[in-house]
């Protein structure tokens, strides 16, 4: 049994993972978000929102890929890309690197790194746009790692939960034609 990620083992999600991605997203949402205490509402939020049966769903939408990250014990992290959303940053690109979660004890090994490649080399294949994404402008670490990726700030947005506004960056792929390809194995 080890705790370190097993690199190259990135793939196309299946139908069969996705308790396996709520579950994770429901861990790091939860360890990121919220600081200072679980209360009601957001876990209403994360439970509703973090659902095998939305897994599934998302799974099953053409404009969606999602592409998962494996260890010898399962799933550590994912990546999501969603087409035909518009950037809000008033850069033409519909592509949207909608999430990208790494469970927190394999941070810091290079699996974000390799996730985020794959997912714009997605995107590449799939003749979509430059990526974009969003990400909360409290979360500085998440913020310096997508500089540090060729992205670069564009713009502010808010998330919105039931009416609660959160400010969040959007960051632009800069160097979307000269990225480094990531490794996938899987193509269904």
């Amino acid at each position: 049994m080890t705790d370190t990620p097993d690199p190259g083992s990135i793939r196309v999600a299946k139908t069969e993972d996705a308790s396996s991605l709520a579950a994770l997203s429901i861990e790091v949402w939860i360890g990121t978000y919220l600081r200072r205490g679980v209360s009601s509402f957001f876990a209403d939020y994360a439970l509703g929102q973090f659902t095998r049966e939305h897994f599934l769903d998302l799974l099953n939408r053409p404009a969606e890929t999602l592409l998962v990250s494996e260890n010898q014990e399962g799933i550590d992290g994912y990546v999501r890309i969603s087409h035909g959303n518009p950037c809000p940053a008033g850069s033409s690109s519909e592509t949207e690197i909608s999430t990208l979660y790494v469970q927190p004890r394999h941070q810091g090994k290079g699996l974000g790194q390799s996730l985020l490649a794959a997912g714009v080399e997605a995107c590449r294949t799939n003749g979509w746009d430059a990526p974009w994404l969003a990400t909360n402008s409290e979360n500085k670490g998440a913020i310096a790692f997508y500089l540090s990726q060729g992205f670069e700030k564009a713009a502010l947005t808010h998330f919105e939960v039931q009416g609660r506004r959160y400010l969040n960056d959007v960051l632009l792929c800069t160097d979307f034609r000269n990225r480094i390809t990531g490794q996938v194995s899987g193509n269904g």
